[in-house]
């Protein structure tokens, strides 16, 4: 399981951008992340031609289907769309790691027995400059 943002366990972070400017007030080699929202599209489009690595923070079934389609490298959901997000990702094979949104070390049991491939604490999203 990977574990992000967890007090005592050292992990990456994911820079939270808002369009394809603020890729630049982030380290090189970050790995970023966006909300879905058609609005973002552009930017989406732009970090899947430049082959960076992003997740997409989703709210359903249908931005889960679209996140695998349009090459995230991770998917975060919130934990109650843990599983169908999970059960999506192994019965169509997605390339995409599943993420459970939690704030509290408690999640993990249940998450862990459901097979979910991670967890990311909010504070393993960093918030970027426009």
């Amino acid at each position: 399981m990977i574990i992000l943002g967890h007090r005592f366990i050292p992990s990456f972070k994911f820079f939270h951008i808002s369009n394809i400017d603020t890729i630049n007030n982030t380290p090189p080699n970050s790995s970023l992340f966006l909300e879905f929202h058609e609005d973002n599209l552009e930017t989406i489009e732009y970090l899947q031609k430049n082959e960076l690595c992003f997740c997409l923070g989703v709210r359903d079934v249908t931005q889960i289907v679209y996140a695998s389609a349009l090459g995230a490298s991770y998917i975060m959901v919130e934990k109650k769309l843990a599983k169908i997000a999970q059960d999506l990702a192994n019965n169509y094979l997605f390339d995409a790691k599943i993420l459970a949104k939690i704030e509290n070390e408690k999640d993990i049991e249940n998450l862990a027995l459901i097979g979910i491939d991670g967890i990311l604490f909010s504070n393993a999203i960093i918030r970027t400059k426009s």
